[in-house]
């Protein structure tokens, strides 16, 4: 009888779910990014607001910039909020990786969200100051095993995907460079051209008008293909840094005990938004892809996000490099 009594109390609580669905969306859903408007992770997610608002007969869909202890302010607000479907995160390869930089997050990144898709990836580039030396990758290895610690390789910071390029690149070759952090890439790039820096690794996003220009000296693409917009520049593969793969991989979440019939709903809007004409075409303006259906999916998100955890973990762990 007891059994019985809590069953019926719980009813209206599973109930919850089903009338949700077919109330949503009810309200303006906002779009938290964890990091400073006009960066890539905030030009992806305002692309994706955009897609999303027209798969969803025009609904309000605003972004707001919650940035801080990288990116993780931004993550907590949306681990923490209503899992109602109306407060989503847009949040970038480091979601992986902050799970282990932080050793106190206030929330466990496997289980604190439903994963609803990949969205985009973009590639990187092994850069460095002009008149670096080197001119290409095999002589960019030699060189730095023969110099170490006196080159400089910047990054924008811990868990910023310069960050996590150079400790993949190291490990690579097996250097271990004097590392900068910054606060940001347009810092990182003011001293490559200004020659105080040596060297970095950078979305192709914010260096590809550089490298055309032959401000920066230009060694590998991060990615397994070639991007259109820099036909001429190898893959890190190719020469001779064999199996070297930096993906930077875009993703759209919701906080964890969302319906899984809104999650559905919105990983549906979010595979439209990247069949878009205009939004394919202005995310291939930035050398970004956007990922096929099958990525784009919870359960293809869900892999994605814990391979890369498993990924970067004992990377982090070995390079003995903490953000806390």
């Amino acid at each position: 009888m007891r059994h019985l009594m809590l069953a019926a109390a719980m009813l209206p609580f599973l109930a919850i779910g089903p009338a949700l669905a077919q109330t949503w969306p009810s309200k303006p859903i906002t779009v938290i990014v964890p990091y400073a408007a006009g960066g890539p992770t905030d030009t992806v997610a305002r692309l994706t607001a955009l897609g999303l608002s027209r798969q969803l007969n025009n609904h309000s869909v605003v972004v707001e910039n919650a940035t801080g202890a990288g990116g993780t302010i931004g993550a907590n607000r949306v681990a923490t909020a209503e899992p109602d479907g109306h407060t989503l995160l847009v949040h970038h390869v480091g979601i992986s990786t902050a799970a282990t930089l932080y050793r106190k997050l206030p929330y466990d990144t496997r289980t604190a969200f439903a994963p609803i898709a990949v969205l985009t990836d973009s590639a990187m580039t092994i850069i460095a100051r002009e008149d670096f030396p080197p001119n290409t990758l095999p002589e960019l290895v030699k060189y730095l095993q023969q110099q170490k610690d006196k080159v400089s390789y910047g990054n924008a910071g811990i868990g910023a995907a310069s960050h996590l390029c150079g400790m993949l690149m190291m490990s690579a070759m097996n250097v271990q460079l004097n590392t900068v952090s910054y606060r940001g890439n347009a810092p990182v790039m003011q001293d490559l051209l200004g020659k105080t820096l040596d060297m970095t690794c950078d979305q192709a996003t914010n260096t590809t008008g550089q490298i055309k220009a032959k401000k920066v000296k230009a060694y590998a693409i991060t990615t397994k293909e070639r991007i259109a917009d820099l036909p001429d520049l190898p893959t890190a593969d190719e020469a001779g840094l064999k199996g070297f793969e930096v993906n930077v991989w875009h993703a759209l979440y919701a906080p964890k005990g969302t319906p899984d019939a809104v999650v559905q709903r919105l990983a549906q809007a979010a595979r439209g938004a990247l069949k878009d004409a205009e939004i394919v075409k202005r995310f291939a303006e930035i050398n970004t892809t956007t990922a096929n259906d099958e990525r784009a999916s919870p359960a293809g998100l869900a892999r994605t996000l814990n391979s890369e955890i498993d990924k970067w973990a004992p990377l982090i762990k070995a390079a003995g490099q903490y953000a806390d």
